[in-house]
């Protein structure tokens, strides 16, 4: 698994940038996509995919401890959609 540290210095191999830099630019991206998707944008990125925020519907469910019926809201969650490249990529 690849998490952000790793990511970032692997980054900085490839690209011989001080981490520091490549920390700020990684924190950044992240920071725009966060906050262009709280403005209800999308974010596409071509070929790799396009993050957007999406309603779940709200349905009825039960409360496992009680067995009681329940209303589960609708919500506002985060998608992402793989694009061809990346798709092709991990066939």
């Amino acid at each position: 698994m690849v998490n952000k540290d790793a990511l970032i210095d692997q980054v900085t191999n490839v690209t011989r940038f001080p981490r520091k830099d490549v920390e700020e630019v990684v924190d950044a991206f992240l920071e725009l996509i966060i906050e262009k998707l709280s403005l209800d944008e999308k974010v596409n990125l071509t070929g790799f995919g396009a993050f957007e925020v999406k309603d779940r519907k709200g349905r009825k469910g039960v409360d496992p401890r009680t067995l009681e019926p329940i209303v589960v809201p609708t919500v506002r969650v985060a998608k992402f959609r793989a694009g061809n490249t990346l798709k092709e990529s991990v066939k």
